[in-house]
């Protein structure tokens, strides 16, 4: 793996832990980290040596179909719209298979920190629904499949 590699993932790293940051403490996804994300994938494609056809035109699949699924997951408030975009982001950076990987422990780690969430509302007995800060699990899931990549 050659410095350009290293240099596009270790941005990408930085704009990951960044964005779970946020999250905890505002529980919002700035929309520029969401779009540095995205705007880094083509350079990840092009170091990668992806052609257009079929390589990238998967990967901007997946992101569509990620983006529309997990839209649904907004619009019955599950999630928020900054973790829909960064997941739908993330798709443009990993290959299929990486990408189901990927979902799986975010969905699991997801599931954790909701759990998590939910007993400190209980113990700190807040009323109403707790917001949860998923963009932790999200960087969590991506930076496993991100050590998995360069390991």
């Amino acid at each position: 793996m050659g410095a350009s590699h290293i240099i596009l993932l270790a941005a990408l790293v930085v704009l990951l832990v960044t964005a779970a940051i946020t999250d905890w403490r505002t529980r919002t996804i700035e929309n520029w980290l969401n779009l540095a994300i995205a705007i880094g994938a083509p350079l990840w494609w092009w170091q990668n040596g992806l052609a257009i056809w079929p390589d990238v035109a998967m990967q901007a699949g997946q992101a569509a179909l990620a983006f529309a699924l997990f839209a649904g997951m907004f619009a019955l408030g599950a999630m928020g719209g900054g973790d829909v975009k960064m997941i739908a982001a993330l798709a443009l950076w990993f290959p299929p298979l990486q990408f189901l990987h990927f979902i799986w422990i975010m969905a699991i780690l997801g599931g954790l920190l909701t759990l998590a969430m939910l007993i400190l509302h209980k113990i700190q007995k807040i009323e109403g629904r707790p917001e949860i800060p998923y963009g932790i699990a999200i960087t969590f899931a991506a930076l496993w499949e991100l050590s998995q990549t360069i390991s």
